[in-house]
């Protein structure tokens, strides 16, 4: 059930994704007179699951869920339709149409991408606030897994600055901000040292199975507990201290969470304290389902409100912020050391990040994350894609003349073959991770 969750979480936002993506081709195109031939999501190699032709354009669903298109009439593009191309310009082609009204049609799938990062970052500032606990509010610092040791870090450390810049708030960026670091300052044992975030701790950090490599430390002490749960059930209540899980003490609420995901389907050894006195238990965990219990929080965490009005400029900062760390980790798949290459995922990969439970607030998240990274590909200047269109519609624009034909078409088929390419890197990496 759970892997049935994510893969339908993944589906619905990918299939949102490129439906929108698509219309910022298509609209632009039907206002400039351009006719369209197809709009699909996903491809439709050889059928389709489903297709109806309304006005001239036929729409479609594919059997093939590797994105979609919009088939331009006029244009050189992954159909490569030679025959059409071999007859005289119609007015109503995208080859008809002037350089700039082209470049428009163009870059439109790319804009609504970004446009709709923007809105759901928006949104949810105004539902949901932002919520981030404050450097000064970790009175236990951070939590470290065994690859965040190799980093240099430890338990405890408070992280003051990342390669000179103040650190004020522990969020999701956190950790990526470590790994895009050179240096990093740390109060540890109340003495301030810095020690240099080297490419070997980042290859073990990417390489890890273990889940995130620092997070708040926060207490092993019980905040609530879910109604009718095995928590319940065995006595646990909010104000419960953990001492021991499995017969291993514990010192922050990660090992709890650790303790816990390693029993499922097995027996839970539990050793707390509530109310002065001493407990301890077992219960049956089974393989599916939530123990029931949640960590103590208060006195962490704040939550910024956020107007309409503040919002927007507030989810164009996190757009932008998304975006400027999707570029600079570059800097890790291409390191020699780091191999962040070998850590790219493709489908399975993202698919198994999704939350096994229908959880709004990440599927949205995710959805307006990967809409900011979907923009960054296309833009690329790779012929195939929307931004190897732009780079010679932009040859045209400054030279005043258009690339042949023929120059076209062999881009395109370039452009496919590296596509192509890295699809077939990105799928290897999620079938060798999948056997690992």
């Amino acid at each position: 059930m759970e892997l049935f969750i994510q893969i339908s979480q993944f589906v619905l936002a990918i299939s949102i994704l490129v439906i929108l993506h698509e219309f910022g081709h298509f609209l632009p195109a039907r206002w400039f007179g351009i006719k369209v031939e197809k709009f699909f999501l996903f491809f439709d190699v050889k059928f389709a699951l489903f297709k109806k032709k309304i006005g001239e354009t036929v729409y479609g669903v594919g059997w093939l869920p590797l994105g979609g298109y919009v088939k331009i009439a006029g244009m050189i593009d992954e159909s490569m339709d030679k025959e059409q191309m071999k007859k005289d310009p119609e007015p109503w082609e995208f080859r008809s149409k002037p350089a700039w009204q082209r470049l428009i049609v163009m870059v439109g799938g790319v804009t609504v991408n970004v446009i709709l990062a923007w809105v759901i970052y928006s949104t949810m500032l105004v539902v949901n606030g932002d919520t981030y606990i404050p450097a000064n509010n970790l009175k236990y610092g951070i939590d470290v897994s065994d690859a965040g040791e190799s980093l240099g870090f430890k338990n405890g450390d408070q992280i003051l600055a990342i390669d000179g810049k103040p650190v004020k708030r522990f969020d999701k960026f956190l950790p990526m901000d470590v790994l895009l670091g050179d240096e990093v300052t740390v109060l540890r044992d109340d003495i301030e040292m810095s020690f240099p975030i080297k490419d070997t701790g980042k290859k073990q950090v990417l390489n890890s199975d273990g889940g995130p490599f620092i997070g708040p430390g926060f207490a092993p002490k019980i905040g609530s507990v879910k109604e009718s749960s095995i928590a319940e059930m065995l006595g646990l209540s909010a104000g419960a201290e953990i001492v021991a899980m499995n017969n291993k003490k514990v010192d922050f609420w990660s090992d709890v969470e650790g303790a816990i995901q390693d029993r499922k389907g097995d027996v839970l050894e539990i050793k707390y304290r509530l109310n002065g006195n001493f407990y301890h238990k077992f219960a049956h965990l089974p393989k599916e389902g939530a123990f029931g219990v949640y960590r103590d929080a208060n006195g962490y965490s704040i939550t910024d409100e956020y107007s309409i009005l503040a919002a927007i400029p507030a989810g164009w900062s996190e757009t932008i912020g998304v975006l400027k760390k999707q570029v600079k980790q570059f800097k890790l798949i291409f390191n020699k050391e780091v191999q962040g290459y070998k850590n790219v995922k493709g489908p399975i990969g993202i698919v198994d990040m999704m939350s096994p439970t229908w959880d709004w607030t990440a599927f949205w998240s995710f959805t307006a994350m990967f809409s900011v990274w979907l923009a960054f590909v296309n833009i690329l200047p790779i012929p195939a894609l929307d931004g190897g269109h732009v780079m010679f519609l932009l040859y045209e624009m400054i030279s005043g003349k258009a690339p042949s034909e023929k120059t076209l078409e062999v881009g395109q088929i370039i452009g496919f073959v590296i596509v192509m390419g890295l699809m077939v890197v990105i799928f290897g990496n999620d079938i060798w991770n999948l056997f690992k």
